[in-house]
């Protein structure tokens, strides 16, 4: 006698043979559709707004905004470009040293050059409040080259009264 079908010796019902035997199947050809669908759409979306990458600038500038370091930042720019700030001339002689509380500090060279940038105060104000907005300043003082000491070595002598 020929062996019985499969289905009679496992007790399966014949009519849900098919679905429980192609279930899994069809499940992964679900997936690989939906995986197709995603696939499709993210190439129809490419170049869209909001789904291109940040450049690093674009996250350094919401940083630098965020943290309060514009006026940091906007100080390095003046002091990499001050040359179009005073001019080539002045800025061989001069730079500026500090920015506190609204008061901008230059150094110069000599004597002369401190006379020069003195009267080009009004000057340098406005043009640094018009290229650099956002960098408050009340203030501009110009001084001079730092003065040396007369001690020399360890040993000082105080002078006899």
């Amino acid at each position: 006698m020929p062996n019985p079908p499969i289905c009679e010796t496992l007790h399966l019902d014949q009519r849900k043979l098919p679905a429980e035997v192609f279930e899994r199947i069809s499940r992964r050809a679900g997936r690989y559709k939906e995986r197709e669908e995603r696939a499709r759409q993210a190439w129809e979306n490419f170049g869209k707004p909001g789904r291109d990458p940040q450049t690093v600038g674009n996250i350094f500038n919401v940083i630098a905004t965020q943290g309060s370091w514009t006026p940091h930042l906007k100080i390095a720019q003046m002091q990499n470009h001050w040359d179009q700030v005073v001019g080539v001339e002045n800025a061989r002689h001069s730079y500026p040293v500090d920015l506190r509380d609204g008061i901008l500090t230059i150094r110069c060279d000599s004597p002369a050059w401190t006379t020069t940038l003195t009267y080009m105060i009004p000057l340098l104000t406005d043009t640094i409040r018009r290229r650099l907005e956002g960098l408050t300043i009340n203030e501009v003082r110009v001084t001079g080259p730092q003065q040396q000491g007369f001690s020399r070595g360890r040993m000082t002598r105080r002078p006899r009264y």
